[in-house]
């Protein structure tokens, strides 16, 4: 068997349609373009909107991109849980209550530092060097739910702030 021997399956290939051959059959005459117009003629570029301001001329030029649904956490370091006494329970809201990180959002426990007490620190996300240093040190660990729960976050963003 040869290239040239090869066809496809039966059944597989169908003809095109011929349209624009004859106002007899279908797809003839104005060929499913309308009467008139722009769109019957030759001449639309791609891309073309209507007159609005097309896709490529819309978005900013080299810009980058700015993810909406980024999430963010307010850091603390081990070394800065080392104030809290052995045996109490580290959250969210007690770091707040110290001024440790901000009024709102997410926290997330980084490793630098050491941990000397037994401490329980709750929060939504760790590190895995810190996680092992405060379970090293006798702790405990508490991952708090997101408060979008394990749908992605909502939306944030330039795009969203300008309106």
């Amino acid at each position: 068997m040869k290239v040239h021997d090869l066809k496809p399956a039966p059944g597989s290939h169908q003809k095109p349609k011929r349209i624009a051959r004859g106002i007899g059959g279908k797809g003839g005459k104005t060929a499913g373009r309308g009467s008139k117009g722009q769109g019957a003629r030759d001449n639309v570029k791609p891309g073309f909107e209507g007159g609005q301001t097309p896709l490529h001329r819309r978005t900013p030029k080299a810009k980058g991109f700015k993810n909406p649904f980024r999430v963010e956490y307010h850091v603390v370091n081990l070394d800065t849980l080392e104030g809290f006494g052995s045996g109490s329970v580290v959250d969210p809201d007690s770091l707040r209550a110290r001024g440790l990180v901000a009024k709102r959002g997410l926290v997330k426990v980084l490793g630098r530092g050491e941990v000397s007490s037994a401490l329980t620190v709750k929060a939504h996300a760790f590190s895995a060097s810190a996680k092992a240093a405060i379970e090293a040190a006798g702790g405990q660990v508490e991952v708090v739910p997101a408060p979008w729960g394990d749908r992605r976050p909502p939306a944030r963003g330039n795009a969203l702030t300008n309106r």
